[in-house]
């Protein structure tokens, strides 16, 4: 059976939409100005009720924009080539999974931010977003922790570990493990959007 002029004309416009759009690896930096060096992050404002977040996060996107060497951050958009403002939106903490008495075992954190890119030697904002973020999932119970995942593995705890903990002590190291990987995804995700122009 072959393919219908309808469905190759549709294929053939979606590559060129993809091909148009500029998508390059993020550490390259395509969607950065050629002669732009020198990044000032400014201080994400915090929407959310968990205090201090904002800070917390400043330090995962400030070690992930030096991690790629495009650009040097500085201390004040006086020295910048380039400015990167936004705010944190919202940490969703959601209940999504129940032991037999309905008690939550995991829950799903979400983190959403805003921002934008502005180029300062001509006063033009060239990239923005509105939504970006990241989910995890966080086991408050020791018999919800699965020892294998990456999340865990990353951390500095055995499941031979987890097996004597309280609740409490499972649902507060698993979430500030959560909280720091989801944090870390998101100043990923943040800079490749930017870095790229999606």
């Amino acid at each position: 059976m072959h393919p219908r002029r309808s469905e190759l004309g549709f294929l053939a416009l979606l590559v060129l939409a993809l091909g148009g759009c500029g998508y390059h690896f993020g550490a390259s930096g395509s969607n950065l100005p050629s002669g732009a060096e020198t990044i000032y992050v400014a201080r994400f404002t915090n929407h959310t009720r968990e205090t201090g977040i904002n800070d917390v996060f400043m330090r995962y996107l400030d070690d992930e924009i030096a991690m790629h060497r495009r650009l040097r951050l500085v201390d004040s958009p006086a020295e910048a080539d380039l400015e990167l403002t936004g705010e944190i939106l919202a940490i969703t903490p959601l209940p999504s999974s129940f032991n037999s008495v309905l008690e939550p075992t995991i829950y799903n954190r979400s983190m959403t931010v805003a921002a934008q890119l502005k180029d300062l030697r001509n006063n033009r904002v060239i990239w923005s977003a509105s939504s970006l973020g990241n989910l995890q999932h966080e086991p408050v119970v020791a018999q919800a922790v699965v020892p294998t995942l990456p999340t865990f593995v990353q951390g500095n705890l055995r499941g031979s570990d987890v097996a004597k903990m309280t609740d409490m002590q499972v649902a507060s190291t698993q979430g500030a493990l959560g909280q720091d990987t989801m944090m870390q995804n998101v100043a990923k995700n943040l800079y490749a959007s930017m870095a790229t122009g999606f």
